[in-house]
């Protein structure tokens, strides 16, 4: 398993702070928040950013994120241009993948689940053929927050089965599976070639619905079930790539590199005991 580090970890700090915190931690991969590649291109060219990355030694894993790609009406002509934008940077660097993120929608609680599949299916088939032909992968993240439209393992693996295109699969999040409520045994039915992309992550003892993004803490602090987790991945065959995405403000203000090595020491102690990790 290729461990890598996560832009969102660092919220505070720029791209460029990222990828040399990475290599100094010992990461040979880095999971690019896009925020942080809009305003490097603002800057710089595609071909800076792609040596930035060449010369520090550390491979781009996937692009976070293409958000809330379902629902939009109007909207989506807004979708479509912002995946092509953000596939041709993801070529232009050797990205091999974006991550997708459903939306939230004020009709969630009304809306019958074959409804959510079905404009889920539309949307990934057409993002599908937009990425094709620029070799880039999409890979479907459930968020596991009341608001979302798609919370659980289960429920993503049943659009992209029938979504049934090579360059579309899922992200398996710790910290949305604990919050969405999903079980640990709907890992058991996912084709781990689907899996494009795991993202390790913790949270606080709190209550699911006060669960946010805010409330992730290292992997190993939290009350996530990590090991029983990680075990059921590895035992369908999973062992790609894994990712540290963490979004709490308190580890925003502390020195980048204490945060990704702190990360990679806690990742290592959770991940060791079932995958090889490079």
């Amino acid at each position: 398993m290729l461990l890598g580090f996560h832009g969102a970890t660092t919220m505070t700090s720029d791209l460029q702070t990222d990828v040399a915190v990475s290599r100094q931690a010992g990461y040979r991969g880095l999971e690019l928040w896009s925020a942080k590649v809009d305003i490097y291109l603002k800057s710089h060219s595609l071909a800076e950013l792609k040596a930035l990355f060449e010369e520090n030694g550390v491979a781009p894993l996937s692009f976070n994120a293409l958000e809330f790609v379902g629902f939009r009406g109007d909207d989506y002509p807004k979708i479509q241009e912002r995946c092509q934008e953000m596939c041709k940077i993801a070529a232009a660097i050797h990205c091999p993948l974006i991550v997708v993120v459903p939306s939230p929608t004020e009709a969630r609680w009304q809306l019958p689940w074959a409804d959510v599949v079905a404009e889920y299916v539309s949307v990934l088939r057409d993002l599908s053929d937009i990425a094709a032909p620029y070799g880039t992968r999409l890979s479907f993240e459930f968020l596991g927050f009341g608001w979302c439209t798609v919370r659980t393992p289960r429920g993503a693996w049943e659009i992209v089965e029938q979504v049934d295109r090579a360059n579309v699969g899922m992200t398996v999040d710790c910290a949305h599976l604990f919050a969405g409520g999903g079980l640990l045994a709907e890992i058991d039915a996912l084709d781990p070639a689907r899996v494009f992309a795991f993202h390790l992550d913790d949270v606080e003892d709190t209550c699911k619905e006060a669960i946010t993004d805010n409330t992730r803490v290292y992997p190993g602090l939290g009350v996530i079930p990590l090991d029983e987790l990680c075990a059921r991945l590895s035992r369908i065959g999973y062992n790609d790539t894994c990712s540290i995405e963490l979004f709490r403000p308190e580890y925003w203000q502390l020195d980048p590199l204490h945060v990704a090595q702190t990360c990679r020491a806690a990742a290592l102690a959770v991940l060791s005991p079932h995958f090889q990790v490079e």
